[in-house]
């Protein structure tokens, strides 16, 4: 009897990237492979691009932070100086100069005088700016001073918690704090060193906002360098009546001093064990048999970026709101980041290439990051900067319903809906093969075509988004199979509905 030719239509894997499950065995909405491809609830996009948004700085932006008051402003830390980047194009001279690191750390505090920035970097004083100008902070500088710490420059991390100015003084296990409503005055010491118990230093500190049995709660976390968690509650330390320890929970070690981020009422921690939320619960059981990281579909790659890379500078989780995206930054080397980029709505994963980002930012509701003499303005149009924005993606292998026997693959159609005329070349990927298409598809310019002309296979809507369903010849024969594709534009949007595939059932072998 020959071989029966059969057509199957299969969804574009909208559940993104898996780094956790077996090839054989992966979800079927999944992919092996996902990269600059967005999944959304209803395709997989082409991600957006960049733009060079501040040019002329000096060297690599390792900071970029903004300040929210009567006036908003965006700054870069680069070299030795702090620059203002609020305006495109080339930078001006320095604000800050003389600095011996660029690696700062950021707060607001809101007063009846105004709304004030503070930046660190555990090596220089600190830096307050009040909406005008950048003043340094010393013993004796006015009107804001602090007493109380032996070396101010020492000061690595600051953080605001009701209506307070929290430090940590870089290479110890003391945190200071300042009176309410203070930018300056005589800081009070509280050592994390008789908490912690498996040593280490204190290396960053957040608020948890929590849910509990008396309603919204603010909690205060302070991270060592060893991975412990130590959780109070209180508003002040000098008071036991109104402050006390929660308790102390052991994770895997932070990914830096940027290793907590805020996520709307919650506060994800960034660390060897992946990126964990606070409101999921899992501090409060054990780590070995919970699976409430948010990584946890792709713990595999995010834990040997974790090893590998542990000791460079850029690990950073940001939460992007406007495109309902959490973006955590993957130093691989300087100029070679990548980011694991999640969608919010759904938890699907996918990998971005092509950002060299150092460190990110949220400014006036868009995403920005620091690179090599440039602040970038990102997830905008298409393309990074011109160059072309080029997606693969490989989904799950499939029997397609026939376990055990043979098929031969002939063609495969990608459904995609654009605004232009992406490149796009597949390739059949067969019994768990992962090798991806050879080159680039070729980037061809936007175009469109008047209703009733178009070439069979292609439709142009009038809001000029066209679908575009051409059968393309494949050559695969085997058990399991996966077209593996790729895209390449740096004009046009690309959406990913479906894959149609064609091809014949043999028998077992």
């Amino acid at each position: 009897m020959p071989a029966s030719s059969q057509t199957v239509s299969v969804p574009a894997p909208v559940g993104g990237w898996n780094a956790r499950d077996s090839l054989a065995n992966m979800p079927s909405n999944m992919a092996v492979t996902m990269i600059n491809m967005f999944p959304t609830p209803s395709s997989v996009n082409l991600r957006n691009g960049f733009v060079n948004w501040a040019t002329g700085l000096p060297g690599q932006v390792n900071s970029v932070f903004g300040y929210n008051g009567a006036s908003s402003k965006l700054f870069a830390g680069c070299g030795a100086g702090i620059y203002d980047v609020s305006s495109t194009g080339a930078v001006g001279s320095a604000l800050v100069t003389g600095q011996t690191s660029d690696r700062y750390v950021t707060t607001h505090l809101s007063t009846l005088g105004g709304t004030y920035l503070y930046a660190v970097n555990g090596s220089d004083y600190p830096q307050i700016y009040n909406g005008t100008a950048w003043q340094q902070v010393t013993s004796s500088s006015t009107p804001f001073a602090i007493s109380g710490i032996t070396n101010l420059q020492k000061l690595s991390f600051v953080h605001t918690a009701k209506m307070r100015i929290w430090f940590v003084e870089g290479g110890s296990t003391r945190a200071w704090y300042l009176p309410t409503t203070s930018l300056g005055g005589t800081a009070q010491q509280l050592d994390l060193g008789p908490v912690f118990r498996n040593g280490g230093t204190l290396v960053s500190i957040g608020t948890w906002s929590a849910m509990g049995g008396f309603g919204a709660q603010d909690f205060l976390v302070f991270v060592s360098s060893t991975g412990e968690i130590a959780v109070y509650q209180g508003t002040d330390p000098s008071q036991l009546t109104t402050w006390a320890l929660v308790g102390v929970w052991q994770m895997g070690s932070p990914m830096g001093n940027r290793c907590l981020a805020k996520y709307g009422a919650d506060l994800l921690y960034l660390s060897k064990d992946g990126l964990t939320s606070f409101n999921q619960g899992r501090f409060f059981s054990d780590v070995s048999a919970n699976k409430s990281a948010l990584t946890d579909s792709i713990q595999w790659a995010i834990s040997t970026a974790t090893s590998n890379y542990a000791n460079n500078n850029g690990w950073q989780a940001q939460n992007f709101p406007l495109s309902n995206a959490l973006v955590v930054n993957i130093p691989v080397s300087q100029g070679s980041q990548v980011q694991y980029v999640q969608n919010t709505v759904t938890g699907a994963w996918c990998q971005f290439q092509g950002w060299a980002a150092n460190c990110f930012e949220i400014w006036k509701d868009q995403l920005y990051f620091g690179g090599n003499g440039v602040v970038a303005l990102a997830w905008t149009g298409y393309s990074d900067n011109g160059a072309n924005i080029v997606g693969e993606c490989l989904p799950a292998f499939s029997q397609f319903g026939a376990d055990g026997q043979v098929k031969n693959w002939t063609m495969v159609r990608p459904v995609l809906l654009t605004s232009g005329s992406p490149g796009v070349s597949v390739t059949m990927n067969v019994d768990f093969d992962q090798t991806p298409p050879i080159g680039s598809p070729i980037t061809n310019a936007a175009s469109g075509t008047v209703w009733g002309s178009a070439q069979w296979g292609s439709s142009y809507w009038p809001y000029s988004q066209v679908v575009v369903k051409n059968w393309q010849y494949i050559t695969g024969m085997g058990f399991a199979g996966a077209a593996h594709i790729k895209i390449s534009t740096n004009s046009a949007s690309v959406q990913w509905a479906q894959l149609d595939y064609q091809f014949e059932v043999g028998g077992v072998l």
